[in-house]
């Protein structure tokens, strides 16, 4: 398994180590309950530096984004972040991602660490210049992400520019954080105001042990894996892989919003519009249980005596304090309020759609 500059770190305080897309990460610490609740109420400190960093730089590099992705980045700024789901000719999703602009011609992607290979040599195959380069810098860069209402108050402790200044979806670079040069920006995967902290490989360790220093007396956990899921899963944000794959369009992901279908010609688009045209067939809606039972990635969803779709991502939702999940089915039982049955070990249990996100921060 590929180890994070953190690996001995997660080791030391006594994190238990997974398998994850072949990187070997915390799944948890303390519990995954705990961690979550922590980032709920107070702070988490997360290692995602397994995520991958993709430089694309050059005369023409807006350009060629605009060609590879569903959003529209033509009024992007350096010091912006645009989210956007990439397509396949059909459609389907080869991942979705986060542009950085950097400088007028110069812009990182951040994407899934699973998809990182794959999405660089689908770039640089769709590349028809020689004036752009396309780098994968993934192994330059160590990511901490601080998670939680008390993040900017910790953070702020570190640092000599005023945090409240960086707006969401916006960052400053080349920033010292406890004498650390980093990239800091303010996006989060957890339904939490939080921020990312892109900091050079070997400066990783320094910077993740000065952080929970100043977070010792407000809360601060370190947070794995387990907790991620949670926390996004209850804000009913994406995961590759599950609510998003070759096979699941953006738009039947809920995606709309991020796929801009009257800009100019981008991969995908073609096969986007025809599924908006002629209507979703499918669509991905939260639920709750009615039956008591958990539901799980994979289980069957199913009406009137036939199979409906299926279920994305589903268990507990630790601050509801009950059992949802998401489901792609079919399209005339994605009505809030609509009844059907999930298949959770050879039982039929009911459950009824509900209006996503499940939480959303006070």
């Amino acid at each position: 398994m590929k180890k994070t500059p953190l690996y001995d770190t997660h080791v030391a305080l006594g994190g238990k180590i997974i398998d994850f897309g072949g990187w070997a990460l915390p799944v948890q610490y303390s519990s995954i309950l705990n961690e979550h609740h922590a980032v709920r109420n107070a702070a988490g400190l997360f290692d995602v530096s397994h995520m991958g960093e993709i430089l694309i730089e050059g005369s023409g590099a807006q350009e060629f984004i605009q060609q590879m992705i569903t959003n529209d980045i033509s009024k992007m700024s350096p010091g912006r972040i645009v989210y956007s789901p990439m397509c396949y000719r059909n459609g389907g999703t080869v991942d979705d991602l986060l542009v950085y602009q950097l400088d007028t011609n110069r812009y990182l992607l951040v994407v899934n660490a699973s998809n990182t290979q794959k999405d660089y040599e689908w770039l640089r195959d769709n590349c028809n210049t020689k004036d752009l380069a396309i780098k994968d810098v993934s192994a330059d860069y160590g990511l901490i992400a601080i998670q939680g209402p008390a993040s900017q108050k910790i953070l702020q402790k570190l640092i000599s520019i005023p945090l409240e200044e960086i707006r969401f979806f916006r960052f400053v670079d080349n920033v010292e954080v406890a004498g650390v040069k980093a990239l800091i920006s303010r996006t989060g995967y957890t339904g939490e105001d939080g921020f990312e902290l892109y900091v050079s490989s070997d400066q990783t360790v320094k910077l993740w042990e000065e952080i929970m220093e100043a977070g010792a007396n407000e809360g601060l956990v370190p947070a794995g894996l387990g907790a991620r899921d949670t926390l996004r899963f209850e804000a009913a944000l994406p995961l590759y892989g599950q609510e998003l794959s070759p096979n699941i369009s953006p738009l039947e992901a809920g995606l709309d919003r991020f796929v801009k279908l009257n800009k100019q010609d981008f991969i995908g688009k073609d096969a986007l519009v025809e599924q908006s045209e002629e209507g979703l067939k499918r669509k991905l809606e939260g639920f709750e249980m009615i039956d008591r039972g958990m539901p799980r990635t994979g289980y069957k969803v199913q009406a009137d005596g036939k199979d409906i779709g299926f279920v994305t991502s589903g268990g507990l939702a630790p601050t509801l304090k009950k059992n949802v999940g998401l489901a792609l089915v079919r399209i005339q039982y994605s009505n809030l309020q609509d009844e059907f049955f999930i298949q959770v070990r050879g039982k039929s249990l009911k459950a009824r759609v509900i209006s996503t996100p499940f939480y959303l921060k006070q």
